[in-house]
């Protein structure tokens, strides 16, 4: 099978969402020559995933305003959508029919390939991928990262002359992250496309491209050259505008948490060490402060978590997750680590076995409306008080707004949790579902955005945003709310450094004032910040690290 790799040529091209006054985009100069691999750098929303969307040919004359001129092999992409694969930063976006073999062969069917070749390109790009999945699987009974995988999968069975990865190995575990760059980079070599590639983390592809191109916020490109110059000459100024680089100062780690038994959990305190000895101590001195026992917050005995009984995703998993601390859910893609968090969370019902919530989360809150009798329906409301005055057991059984000020959900799929048309908006939802006021309401959305620099983007629609924005703008409408405890899906998913520092930072100072966070993670950055509290969840159920 021959492939043309592509040429991608930009001549002063911009691109404004019609949401927004600026554009995203502008006075872009780009010459990329066939069979080139490039690796596309810039911080969180200078408009990396807005070229990569334009060269696919996805973006709509009504959805904005062009300038200049986009042309691949001196054409127009909407004309050459056949020649360009691409992947997307959202997986379950880019699913499109019920079963792993249909997805992958769809867009050779589309391109009216042969059907014994499309059946062999399926074959070779899964194993490519190394997606190790019956044909026959359902698409929605996959991870986030074995969607991305299959996406992946898709695009090299296009056999593109263009191929483009936006964040491709963001959803993956560790190993999985090294197995799919490794068969991008076959696939490439052996068909010869020309790729770019969106990536935050510069180590992993910098070794296996032959150009790094760094894009200015709102302008054009600010660097452009070998991998090796390029970081040389530019290693520290990337790395101050929020680009992953090998080297880069890591936060300081919070104090780990050991456990002593199921239902109890002793916790290193330097701030009461330093208290109760009148004494002030470096961040991270914690050599001498003594054990605080830990209740749990939220516990579960032998569940079996999953979306139906009869292909359970984990059985008789026992675990707990400690007050007051950072709990990370690591492990594998496909282990059930999202599902396990969805079910904790009150979000997911729990096939068998029980989820507990403490007492105090079960308290009712002042002024807070509760169900406090049956009502004659066939089913008993969402929220009803047990005889001991306090919600039921498993946060399943609460009602929403019982759950809002309690516990609050970032899911791996930002978009997911929009709700309205303005990014201000997103964040006054929550808590005028409170009763709070909207003028109180509004000053705290705006003091959220602001510190996760979102201020700028307020009467923006959310969808029209950055992925490394719409992950911001997630976890910023679960934080407005103030929820006592609060689980993030991949929470640093499309972060460039700068930022990602900054949720690490304000993530911090949540866990200062008390509140609990369970985070389900590939970064082991991540994990080596805010990793006190370690689930490893795996086929043999869930063990402590």
């Amino acid at each position: 099978m021959e492939i043309k790799p592509a040429a991608v040529s930009a001549r002063g091209w911009g691109w404004r969402h019609a949401s927004r006054r600026n554009f995203t985009l502008s006075g872009l100069d780009l010459e990329v020559q066939p069979g080139q691999r490039v690796l596309l750098l810039g911080p969180s929303g200078a408009g990396k995933s807005t070229f990569l969307h334009a060269l696919a040919g996805v973006l709509a004359a009504d959805e904005g305003e062009q300038a200049g001129q986009l042309l691949i092999d001196g054409q127009a992409p909407a004309d050459q959508r056949g020649r360009v694969g691409m992947v997307l930063q959202d997986p379950n976006s880019q699913v499109i029919v019920g079963k792993v073999g249909d997805d992958v062969a769809f867009g050779p069917e589309s391109l009216q390939v042969p059907r014994p070749e499309i059946w062999q390109r399926v074959y070779e790009a899964l194993d490519a991928v190394g997606l190790d999945v019956p044909l026959t699987r359902p698409t929605n009974a996959l991870s986030g990262g074995q969607k991305q995988r299959m996406a992946l999968a898709g695009a090299l069975a296009m056999a593109p002359g263009l191929l483009l990865l936006d964040e491709p190995t963001a959803n993956l575990d560790p190993e999985g992250i090294l197995e799919v760059r490794d068969a991008v980079i076959r696939a490439q070599a052996r068909t010869g496309a020309t790729l770019i590639v969106v990536e935050h983390r510069v180590p992993i592809w910098a070794e296996h491209v032959d150009r790094i191109v760094v894009l200015e916020k709102g302008g054009g490109v600010r660097v452009d050259g070998p991998p090796a110059q390029v970081l040389a000459d530019h290693g520290a100024e990337l790395a101050e505008q929020g680009v992953w680089v090998a080297d880069f100062e890591r936060p300081e780690p919070l104090p780990k948490v050991s456990v002593t038994d199921r239902a109890v959990f002793k916790a290193v305190s330097k701030q009461l060490s330093t208290e109760e000895a009148g004494e002030t101590s470096e961040p991270g001195d914690t050599q001498h402060a003594p054990s605080v026992d830990l209740e749990p917050v939220i516990w579960a005995d032998d569940l079996t978590i999953g979306y139906s009984p009869e292909h359970p995703v984990g059985q008789h998993l026992q675990c707990a997750i400690p007050r007051g601390v950072s709990t990370c859910i690591t492990g594998v893609n496909g282990a059930g680590k999202s599902t396990l968090a969805l079910t904790l969370a009150g979000l997911l019902p729990a096939l068998s076995g029980t989820v507990h919530a403490s007492e105090d989360l079960r308290t009712p809150l002042p002024d807070e409306p509760v169900v406090k009798k049956h009502f004659w329906r066939r089913q008993a409301p969402k929220g009803l008080l047990g005889a001991d005055g306090l919600l039921p057991v498993d946060p399943h059984d609460w009602s929403s707004k019982q759950l809002l000020p309690r516990m609050g959900t970032v899911f791996q799929s930002p978009e997911h949790q929009f709700v309205t048309s303005t990014v201000v908006g997103e964040l006054m939802a929550g808590p005028q579902a409170l009763g709070i006021p909207e003028a109180q309401a509004q000053e705290q959305a705006m003091e959220v955005l602001t510190r996760l620099r979102l201020d700028k983007l307020a009467k923006a629609n959310p969808f029209t945003l950055s992925g490394g924005e719409k992950r911001r703008l997630s976890v910023a409408t679960v934080l407005v709310s103030a929820p006592q405890v609060i689980f993030l899906d991949e929470p640093t998913f499309g972060q460039d450094l700068r930022t990602w520092r900054e949720l690490i930072r304000l993530l911090k100072s949540l866990i200062e004032q008390g509140m609990t966070l369970v985070s389900v993670t590939h970064d082991e950055d991540y994990l080596a910040a805010l990793g006190q509290h370690i689930l490893h969840v795996d086929e043999s159920g869930v063990s402590v690290k």
